[in-house]
């Protein structure tokens, strides 16, 4: 299973971005990007919910509960 970071970095690179043009998009800095996509740090909800309107993910996706995007 895929880890939360390998998640956000697979979609990020999908979508030809950078960690600092989708720190952009989803307001908050290129580090949190980094340590998310690293599996150091965790986004608040306020900042997961960005990235899942963002990508058109389900939260239960990019956080592990199921495995593929519907």
């Amino acid at each position: 299973m895929k880890s939360f970071g390998e998640k956000l970095k697979e979609l990020r690179i999908e979508k030809g971005l950078s960690q600092k043009e989708l720190a952009d998009l989803v307001d908050t800095s290129q580090s949190a990007i980094f340590y998310w996509e690293n599996n150091q740090q965790e986004p608040k909800i306020s900042s997961l919910k960005k990235l899942c309107i963002f990508f058109n993910v389900s939260a239960d996706y990019l956080i592990g509960l199921e495995e593929e995007i519907r």
